[in-house]
């Protein structure tokens, strides 16, 4: 009662000190736009509940070391400007070789892949080496040698030297008729109305449909069949060969093949005169005496294989010429001489054993002490040395040998060092 009194007293109310109200808060402030450039600012912090301090802001990123070989990110653009675009890839320069993808990593330590060939690497164009059933043998030259040195009580290990025949190359080649043209030219310019000039003429007029059939033949033959080949020769010979004059009769038909009637006759007689000796070599009787045998076949031997070498050593140059006028020359013909001539010396050899056995069994009927038992052996044995000889030249020649003489020169010289024990 006396409190309420006292309260609504105005002398006490105005001795106490009323406080005023609080101000309104202030409007926001309105949302500022960032300058060209400038970094926008951070979102402020709610005011947390209970009077809690915020939590202290995030640490900056630290900045990341670039690894070891890693090109270096380029620096931010200044005044906001865009980022330059990324460096367009190097054209390769005309002719030069594109760098490899880098290599993948592999798992578990695998080797890598080999790398592939470069482009346009060169690959092997050349000619392919005939077949033959000839090889080289690991047991000829040493065979050789020791009973070399046995017989001949000599240390010389490579094969005799044998001289070059002074005919290698004659008979290989085809006549030429250069020669006719020039002398028929002089001729006729001399004595005009002779009857050589006047049987020239005469040919000219009589064979021109023939040999303007021939002409066309030549200019558009070409093949790779060696029987073709012999058998287009002949046709064109029986068409030439009744001309007075073949030189100064062609020289009246323009633009005829003269230099390629030339070639086809090379071509012919070189593959006529090879095909002889193959078919000379498959029909050689091998018959005793073998003394005999050994020297003619030697003797035909050393006359082919001068011819053969001496071929061989223009074999290339020969391809080109032929191969200009459409010919393909079979050289073939070549390893069926080689193999021709290893089979001769292989019987030449079964011959020499066989002489040997029949001559064994003969001296196993005979007392040890005749008069004819050591000639008979010394004999026997320079006969065996001889064809293991004309074996190895053979051999060499060819450039092999085949199982059959394998087997042979093995057996051979077995048999040769047998007899030289028992001496």
């Amino acid at each position: 009662m006396a409190a309420s009194s006292l309260a609504s007293s105005p002398i006490l109310a105005s001795n106490i000190a009323v406080p005023p109200p609080p101000p309104p808060p202030p409007p926001p402030p309105l949302p500022m736009m960032p300058s060209k450039g400038s970094v926008p600012a951070p979102p402020p912090t709610k005011p947390l509940k209970n009077g809690a301090a915020p939590p202290p802001p995030p640490p900056p990123p630290l900045p990341m070391m670039p690894l070891k070989g890693s090109v270096p990110p380029p620096p931010p653009p200044k005044n906001g400007a865009a980022p330059p675009p990324p460096p367009l890839p190097m054209m390769p320069l005309k002719g030069s070789v594109p760098a490899p993808p880098p290599p993948v990593p592999l798992k578990n330590g695998a080797a890598p892949p080999l790398p592939p060939p470069l482009f346009g690497a060169a690959k092997n164009l050349g000619p392919k080496r005939p077949t033959t059933r000839l090889k080289r043998s690991a047991q000829m030259g040493n065979l050789y040698r020791v009973l070399k040195k046995k017989m001949e009580g000599t240390n010389q290990e490579g094969p005799i030297p044998e001289g070059r025949s002074s005919q290698a190359r004659r008979g290989l080649t085809g006549n030429s008729n250069g020669g006719k043209q020039g002398m028929a030219d002089t001729i006729a310019e001399i004595t005009k109305k002779s009857s050589y000039f006047q049987q020239i003429e005469k040919d000219v007029k009589k064979h021109a449909k023939s040999i303007m059939e021939v002409k066309g033949a030549i200019t558009n033959f070409q093949t790779k069949d060696m029987t073709e080949l012999l058998k287009f020769h002949k046709y064109v010979e029986s068409h030439l060969e009744d001309l007075i004059d073949e030189g100064q009769v062609l020289a009246r038909f323009e633009g005829f093949p003269t230099k390629k009637l030339e070639t086809l006759r090379t071509a012919a007689a070189l593959y006529l005169k090879l095909d002889a000796i193959v078919t000379n070599l498959k029909i050689w009787k091998v018959v005793a005496p073998l003394g005999q045998l050994l020297d003619r076949i030697e003797h035909y031997f050393n006359k082919i294989k001068g011819e053969v070498e001496a071929f061989e050593r223009t074999k290339d140059e020969e391809a080109k010429k032929f191969q200009t006028h459409s010919i393909n020359f079979d050289f073939n013909i070549i390893i069926r001489i080689k193999e021709s001539m290893v089979d001769v010396s292989s019987s030449c050899m079964e011959l020499a054993l066989q002489e040997r056995r029949q001559m064994k069994a003969v001296e196993n009927k005979e007392t040890p002490g005749s008069k004819t038992e050591r000639p008979t052996k010394d004999c026997t044995t320079k006969l065996l040395w001889k064809s293991f000889h004309f074996a190895f030249r053979v051999y060499t020649f060819a450039g092999g040998q085949d199982d059959r003489a394998e087997q042979l020169t093995r057996e051979l010289a077995l048999q040769i060092e047998s007899n030289l024990q028992h001496q």
